[in-house]
């Protein structure tokens, strides 16, 4: 199960298409008559590129039946013939002899039998019904539709059907079939049906996705899960649609306010069901996807200002917050703009796949969260969002798109931390997660098992993709972002190292190193570069008040070659946000030559800096593949790059909307176009 944002935050503060995933039968046709991507010949690790990579085995054996009451407040579908429903285990703990056991969230009652959350929660049941659909609709298999059908059911019976909480969602569950609205720790809202929700919007994905499913084999439980739908939207047309158009003000810059629980990831996780009950024919999920849909393109960052690099940004409470788990807006959003004909939406798909996904990949892979440095464990939420994101985007972009999807999936085949394959054809097994220094979370629960089966069945329709992503055994090495934290650089005599007793977490983001350097009116820091071309940023805690301004210098020697100037404060009412002030990387400009420099930030107020942070012109990571070593080049300036091949072999050159832009590799230098990517294979 997700874990929500504020338990997300707090634990971050503490250690510092069915027409996109494209319909099933079209997903086969079109990848039958798309031209050759010109990678298609990537040995597949995995043996036949025929075999089918998703495994559904592990999943269902996390399926538990649980019998359900009704109530003047929960029902389902037939529950007075067939008062039993089947939903995931929330976690699933390795036995110690190669096998897994299944267990609720919190610690469990022996006398009751309860759990402090539960056994079942609203998040997994709603996204397991999604991998039994697609399952079900990508090759007819009659297991998956009933074991689809049950889930929905189980889904159905957490919403509450009448009362002011009518339409929303209760997320936990014990195993007897009791509903904990209340769970320890709490989750918010408390109630989990008080108010609109991350679980309210993921059960308008599973009953939209549900609806479109069923409507030609089932009429009834069709009209029955579209009832829910419009449940759900009744709901929500109490909160975030009733607000529609209006803004609200974060750190001096006005954002939307309709975005369901102030988030475009779940909005995002919503809108998938939105636009699969619109392909269906639901004039009412178009309306609330239309509205949806220009709140979370409003949330979309310009790949040419610098940090975050065109990603779209998840949160409303903060403009330096990005994280990886959750991060389906670009998915959404690409295939919302195609549905209803919006070029900006998928504008923004292609900048995030296109610009912000190469530099996650040269940044080691999807960490949880770049807050706004890239830190945090890497989980199969935030893995899948990268593949699907790209394959989105890839059908109204460019076929470099659909090769970054299969670099990006290479992390369930050994293109992590640790270095190791994390799924399991043979078993469906997706492990928990991979630490930073390459420890695995062996243990496989709902969550990481759905995800991983979400990102096989894109695979699985999209053979191309699979064939890169199934070849690729590691990632030996990459060069994104590097940081140079203030306390670590030279300070003058009047500057002071600062480790506020709160720790990293300001409220908003997290301090690189857990500590600033307070640099009063005429101080400075120097800072000594090495990266030839580098692009620089300057992590500056600003202020809510005027605070002067950071004045940078970059010299070679004593000759100075470029000055310029950020704020230090300024940043104003901090709005909804939980903290005043902000934290997020402020683009330098100017160039770095080819040889080391000294980049001296001074003070003309009160400055409290954080880092130096260096992009490289061109952010690489190499990928171990079955047939040698694959490599992908990364632009970060506008201007086309040529640098030395990390190995031998030939590539493509593409812009950044993954268009191809031909070959890329000649004399023992590869050709980057600018803003784009090359990627280049023995």
């Amino acid at each position: 199960m997700a874990i929500s944002r504020r338990t997300f935050l707090t634990a971050a503060a503490a250690t510092s298409a069915l027409a996109l995933l494209p319909t099933d039968a079209a997903v086969g046709q079109a990848a039958a008559s798309a031209r050759p991507l010109g990678l298609s010949g990537w040995p597949s690790a995995t043996g036949s590129t025929g075999a089918r990579l998703t495994n559904l085995a592990h999943l269902r054996f996390l399926l538990a039946e649980v019998p359900v009451v009704a109530s003047p407040t929960h029902t389902t579908f037939a529950i007075e013939t067939s008062p039993t429903v089947r939903a995931p285990w929330t976690y699933a703990d390795t036995d110690g002899a190669g096998g897994y056991r299944p267990v609720g969230g919190g610690t469990r009652d022996a006398a009751t039998g309860h759990w402090t959350q539960g056994a079942y929660n609203a998040d997994d049941i709603a996204r397991a019904a999604v991998v039994f659909l697609r399952e079900w609709t990508a090759t007819g298999d009659v297991q998956s539709r009933d074991e689809a059908r049950d889930v929905l059911r189980s889904l159905a019976f957490l919403q509450t059907t009448s009362g002011p909480n009518a339409g929303r969602v209760v997320l936990w569950q014990q195993e007897d079939g009791t509903l904990n609205p209340s769970a320890i720790p709490v989750e918010l809202p408390d109630p989990s049906d008080s108010a609109e929700s991350y679980w309210l919007a993921r059960s308008v994905w599973a009953f939209g996705e549900g609806y479109a499913a069923f409507r030609r084999e089932d009429a009834e439980f069709a009209a029955f899960l579209l009832g829910r739908l419009h449940l759900a939207l009744d709901a929500l047309g109490r909160e975030s649609l009733s607000r529609a158009g209006q803004r609200v003000r974060s750190d001096g810059r006005d954002l939307p306010s309709w975005l369901i629980a102030g988030g475009a990831d779940a909005t995002a996780e919503a809108m998938l069901g939105l636009a699969a009950a619109t392909e269906a024919g639901d004039a009412r999920s178009r309306s609330a996807l239309q509205t949806y849909g220009e709140g979370v393109a409003a949330m979309a960052t310009d790949p040419t200002k610098g940090w975050p690099f065109g990603a779209v940004l998840p949160w409303t409470g903060s403009l330096g917050f990005w994280h990886a788990w959750g991060a389906a807006a670009p998915e959404a959003l690409g295939r919302a703009g195609a549905l209803l004909g919006r070029r900006e939406w998928t504008a923004a798909a292609i900048a995030d796949a296109g610009t912000f996904t190469p530099q996650v990949l040269a940044s080691g892979g999807p960490h949880n969260a770049w807050a706004p440095l890239p830190a945090e464990a890497q989980i199969a939420y935030g893995a899948h969002g990268r593949v699907a994101g790209a394959v989105a985007a890839a059908a109204v972009g460019g076929e470099g798109l659909r090769v970054l999807a299969g670099l990006a999936a290479g992390w369930f085949f050994g293109a992590n931390t640790a270095g190791i394959p994390v799924y399991d054809p043979a078993t469906g097994v997706t492990f928990d997660g991979v630490e930073t220094d390459g420890r695995v979370n062996r243990n496989s629960g709902a969550e990481s098992t759905i995800h991983g089966l979400l990102t096989m069945q894109l695979l699985d329709a999209n053979r191309d993709i699979a064939r890169i992503a199934t070849s690729i055994t590691g990632l030996p090495s990459f060069a994104g972002l590097r940081v140079i934290d203030a306390e670590g650089a030279r300070l003058s005599a009047g500057c002071e190292v600062v480790r506020p007793e709160g720790g990293a977490w300001t409220g908003e983001g997290n301090l690189s190193g857990g500590a600033y350097v307070h640099v009063p009116a005429g101080e400075s820091v120097e800072f000594d570069v090495t990266e030839a071309g580098g692009i620089l940023h300057g992590l500056v805690w600003r202020q809510k008040p005027d605070a002067g301004d950071a004045v940078w210098e970059v010299f070679r020697g004593r000759k100075r070659l470029w000055s310029t100037r950020t704020c230090s404060g300024g940043t104003g009412d901090r709005g909804l946000t939980e903290a005043d002030g902000m934290l997020v990387p402020q683009l330098l400009g100017g160039d770095l030559p080819a040889d080391a420099v000294t980049v001296r930030c001074t003070s003309t107020g009160d400055v409290r800096l954080d880092a130096l942070v260096i992009q490289p012109a061109v952010s690489t990571a190499v990928y171990a593949t079955a047939s040698g070593s694959a490599v992908l080049y990364a632009n970060g300036t506008r201007r086309d790059q040529r640098v030395a091949a990390l190995a031998p072999g030939s590539g493509r050159a593409y812009e950044a909307d993954g268009s191809q832009r031909g070959q890329a590799v000649g004399g023992g230098k590869v050709r980057v176009r600018g803003g784009g990517f090359t990627i280049t294979r023995a």
